[in-house]
């Protein structure tokens, strides 16, 4: 009878110590940490993340257009701060030309009414910045849409002050092979204002 009683409690025993390990050994696990040789043990290299485009700051900017032999020297006659170190230059940076860095667009402008006196274009080759595109008949402005570059012109008529013009040409263009082709042209004419128009005269 004892070693009945003996034998069932060693069962009992065991029956208890296996049901503990099976409900506790799970619960940690589920809510902690990896195993260590998943994270440790496999070295798997991590995606390389991709480099940004460099880019060109506004001093930069400037420098290219003072050093760049297609510049006129007009325009680099007018290339000065206008108050302090502020250079009248607009910069922007897009993918006009498909290379791996970003083109750089630089519009130079007057101090005083901010016209447009250049426009330039200037892309990545063998480590260096080169002109690809200029305009300097002003006022003109040049901006990148789309993946296009977008050139404005005023157009002035006798007597239209600085800043009314009356009107506009865009010209449209697209990086092809190794220079830009113009493919689109529009001219775009300004309203006069009840100001600029002549006031009918009125029967008495």
């Amino acid at each position: 009878m004892q070693a009945a009683i003996t034998a069932v409690a060693v069962l009992a025993a065991l029956a208890l110590c296996v049901s503990a390990c099976g409900t506790g050994g799970t619960g940690a696990r589920d809510e902690g940490p990896a195993h260590a040789d998943t994270v440790t043990g496999a070295k798997a290299s991590p995606s390389p993340s991709p480099s940004p485009a460099r880019t060109t700051d506004r001093a930069d900017a400037v420098r290219l257009v003072k050093a760049d032999p297609a510049v006129s020297a007009e325009v680099k006659r007018e290339l000065k701060p206008c108050v302090a170190d502020q250079y009248p230059v607009d910069v922007s940076y897009g993918d006009l030309t498909g290379g791996s860095v970003d083109d750089v667009v630089v519009n130079v402008l007057t101090c005083g009414d901010a016209v447009g006196i250049g426009s330039y274009v200037y892309r990545e080759q063998d480590g260096s910045y080169q002109n690809v595109f200029k305009a300097e008949e002003p006022p003109v402005y040049a901006e990148i849409d789309r993946g296009d570059l977008v050139v404005t012109k005023q157009v002035y008529e006798r007597g239209d002050p600085v800043s009314a013009p009356s009107g506009e040409t865009v010209i449209t263009y697209h990086w092809s092979g190794s220079r830009f082709a113009q493919t689109y042209s529009s001219r775009n004419d300004y309203g006069k204002t009840s100001e600029d128009s002549p006031t009918p005269a009125t029967a008495d």
